[in-house]
């Protein structure tokens, strides 16, 4: 039996403990706070983040980080993209010299402008072939309650995503592989950017139209860094770019599109916050995204339009009309 352990009980940590649970892994979640790991280990409920939904009974359920990686041959990371170079530096010892580690986060590490895949590499001190991305429309209150949904597992190393596919494979979850860490990372990290700046044009009340431009367009925005950076385009055409791009900005689910919804309708990013229970990854990578992309020289109106509006403040309606006053230019990627 797969021994698997799953760092962090957060709603897609918990739903992705159960994907495995149901694939037939051994699954040991880890969670800071002890009254929400009781909860799962003794009652087989997530009561903050999950709740009213019954986890599969093997599912155990620790506090200590020892306990969950001990024997796994997969350890899986589900914790803030801000957070995990801190959290995995205290783990990194703890981990056999073969367990390969899985990423489920989507964003760009602040500071640095890298990848989860290269923090993890940098701090487990691990190579690439070691490292898994998960990514694709993933929205984790469907996938708990095993509606059907499929998703990208990336591995530079296309027989270790094999491997991992065959232990996330179940009735309703179906994996697909792919080699091109590079732009599936990228596709989750940059819609989360976009997925706000439609939430925003829906609290402002526009139209279809207007999301659809936003989308198609942030697609274009995120190809074009991805090519950049040595992504296959393909891959943005797929799950792991259109597919959780299309998720992210029509799903009231999303944290990132409601998120950006309550900024359109005029809150404040604080008030906001205080109003939002889970982290919306795309507040803090819009900065990282934008970061990136101006390392490499490449331009991406949106994602910069998101930061002028979440980070310096400028009003919605003001963003919007800068947007649509940048000079025409040819349509291309």
């Amino acid at each position: 039996m797969t021994r698997c352990a799953v760092m962090g009980t957060g709603s897609w940590g918990t739903a992705f403990a159960m994907i495995l649970a149901d694939a037939g892994c051994e699954v040991t979640l880890w969670g800071r706070r002890q009254e929400l790991v009781d909860a799962i280990d003794r009652d087989h409920v997530n009561p903050d983040y999950l709740p009213g939904l019954a986890l599969p009974p093997t599912i155990r359920a620790t506090t200590d980080p020892a306990a969950a990686l001990a024997g796994a041959e997969f350890a899986v990371l589900s914790v803030p993209s801000q957070t995990l170079r801190d959290n995995l530096a205290h783990w990194a010892p703890l981990l056999a010299p073969d367990t390969v580690l899985v990423s489920l986060m989507k964003g760009i590490e602040l500071g640095t402008a890298k990848r989860m895949s290269e923090v993890i590499a940098e701090v487990a001190e691990v190579a690439a072939e070691r490292v898994v991305v998960v990514s694709g429309p993933n929205l984790a209150g469907e996938i708990a309650n095993r509606q059907p949904a499929a998703t990208v597992v990336a591995c530079t190393d296309e027989e270790v995503a094999k491997r991992f596919q065959r232990a996330c494979h179940t009735s309703y979850f179906r994996p697909y592989t792919n080699t091109d860490v590079v732009g599936c990372e990228l596709g989750g990290a940059v819609k989360n950017v976009i997925g706000l700046a439609v939430g925003m044009a829906n609290g402002m009340g526009l139209g279809d139209n207007t999301k659809a431009t936003l989308i198609t367009r942030g697609l274009a925005e995120t190809t074009r860094l991805g090519l950049r950076l040595g992504a296959d385009a393909h891959t943005f055409a797929g799950l792991a770019g259109m597919g959780d791009l299309v998720a992210t900005c029509s799903s009231p689910l999303s944290r990132n599109n409601t998120f950006g919804t309550n900024l359109g309708r005029g809150m404040t990013v604080a008030e906001t916050v205080a109003a939002t229970s889970q982290t919306a990854e795309g507040v803090k990578s819009c900065e990282s995204v934008l970061d990136l992309a101006r390392r490499n020289g490449v331009d991406m109106p949106i994602v910069e339009a998101v930061v002028d509006v979440v980070h310096n403040g400028r009003p919605t309606q003001e963003v919007l009309k800068g947007l649509m006053a940048r000079s025409a230019k040819p349509e291309r990627r």
